[in-house]
């Protein structure tokens, strides 16, 4: 008898640059920006509201707190600073999420809180502080390292979309090729890495990345994988 293949499929949602129904219409989990990347507490509870509706887990998009660099740029953050502007937007985007009718399951940092996290540890900690018990999305390192040391839940992502380098990460975005927007290769790359992750990301702020997310579903779902939320 042939045991079921579960994967998650998640989106960054919320961030007013992608077609956010679209895509809660396809993807399992919506990463939502709480506010300090993008997104707004408006925006949070349309998010919200629809992922509902529809069965899609929900979890908080934290990051820097910088809106005029979209989260992109490394910044040197206290860590106890950090772990107060984590715990301010988990808490906000969890109350609009219970208003709505679902919870926050996860946590996921942004942009270049996200690179941050897999080598600093003390950034790292600061966004377990700052995010509870919430289990993790993320990649191997500091942050999955520190979640488990907690026995927090850890799920571990890959990005179709996106060029990685020989030691396991992601091209930085300012090298030629770093992010893929052909669909073919994408969905090459997705049914690649769905046997080695828990859940594959699709960025919702590249081009195309509704048409992306649909045929990497249906090659997913085509390959026998049942697509759950985390």
């Amino acid at each position: 008898m042939t045991s079921v293949r579960y994967v998650d499929l998640n989106a960054d949602l919320g961030e007013e640059v992608t077609d956010d129904a679209a895509l809660l219409g396809i993807v399992s989990s919506a990463n939502v920006a709480c506010g300090y990347h993008a997104g707004n507490a408006s925006v949070m509870a349309s998010v919200c509201e629809r992922a509902a509706e529809l069965g899609v887990s929900v979890g908080a998009q934290v990051s820097y707190d910088d809106r005029e660099n979209f989260g992109r740029v490394a910044r040197d953050v206290a860590a106890d600073v950090l772990r107060e502007q984590v715990a301010d937007q988990v808490g906000v985007l969890s109350a609009i999420a219970v208003s709505a009718g679902t919870r926050v399951t996860y946590v996921k940092p942004h942009g270049a809180l996200y690179h941050r996290v897999l080598d600093d540890s003390e950034q790292a900690h600061a966004v377990l502080d700052g995010s509870t018990s919430l289990a993790v999305l993320t990649m191997h390192g500091a942050l999955a390292d520190g979640a488990r040391a907690e026995d927090r839940t850890v799920w571990l992502e890959g990005f179709p979309d996106r060029r990685y380098l020989e030691s396991g990460r992601l091209a930085a975005r300012s090298e030629p090729g770093a992010v893929l927007t052909d669909t073919d290769e994408i969905v090459v790359n997705a049914l690649s890495l769905a046997t080695h992750v828990d859940s594959i990301c699709l960025h919702g702020d590249t081009e195309g990345a509704v048409a992306h997310a649909r045929s990497v579903r249906r090659a997913l779902e085509g390959a026998g994988w049942v697509l759950r939320g985390l």
